[in-house]
């Protein structure tokens, strides 16, 4: 029994496991989820502090690691078969540490494909929120989560946490021991996550594809859905099924 809260939707032969960013919940998926329902299956899960999960305790509960603990359970508990994973924002992130526990843990699952967008490699290297007191901190996540346009948000709480949690992390090293068929997705106008970030996720990766949608920012899941949509239904028209 965990207190972990997932939504599984659609009906299509695809499993996608999406992973949402900092700020978000799951619903930063929905419309990609609605337009692929009968192309894809995807299973949202929330992190602590995000819809019905249970609140983190401390903001070690907000790690990386933690987020990943949470990703492996609901793999183990709703996936069977071949699955893509998907995450956008923090959620490459938390992709790329399950990737490296998979490493030093052989027997967990493995997705067949990796799907990152608006993602980095280095979020050491990027600006969410400057060093601030925890009161100027708090107001910063308010006005970011209002520009981000967030059909759902987390605690703020929560999101200050987790980014005392991240914000000095560098996984460029665990990039050339991705083995899995990639897709990375960024818009060029990210102000958030500047597309060298997101070149610098496919450059490390081997063989990966970089899809580049000119003029879309941070996020792309909404602003450009349709076309996203487009480009997965054609990707996996014949993969996975």
């Amino acid at each position: 029994m965990t207190d972990d809260d997932v939504l599984i939707t659609g009906r299509g032969p695809v499993t996608v496991v999406a992973m949402h960013g900092i700020q978000g919940t799951r619903g930063a998926w929905m419309p990609l989820a609605e337009l692929l329902d009968d192309r894809c299956t995807f299973v949202l899960p929330n992190l602590p502090g995000r819809g019905k999960a249970m609140p983190p305790a401390d903001p070690q509960a907000c790690s990386l690691e933690a987020c990943a603990e949470v990703l492996r359970r609901t793999l183990c508990t709703c996936v069977r078969g071949p699955f893509v994973l998907a995450g956008w924002s923090m959620g490459v992130s938390v992709a790329l540490a399950y990737l490296a526990g998979v490493r030093k843990h052989p027997g967990q699952p493995v997705p067949a494909e990796l799907l990152l967008v608006s993602g980095t490699p280095q979020l050491n290297a990027v600006q969410w929120f400057a060093p601030a007191p925890p009161g100027a901190l708090l107001a910063a996540i308010a006005m970011r989560e209002r520009r981000l346009g967030l059909r759902e948000a987390a605690d703020h709480r929560t999101v200050a946490w987790t980014w005392q949690s991240i914000r000095h992390t560098d996984q460029r090293g665990t990039l050339g021991q991705v083995r899995c068929r990639t897709l990375v997705i960024h818009g060029s106008d990210d102000q958030d996550c500047p597309l060298a970030h997101g070149e610098r996720l496919a450059n490390g990766i081997a063989d990966a594809e970089l899809l580049v949608l000119h003029g879309a920012g941070h996020g792309v899941l909404t602003q450009r859905t349709p076309e996203i949509a487009s480009h997965l239904r054609a990707r996996w028209r014949a993969q996975l099924a």
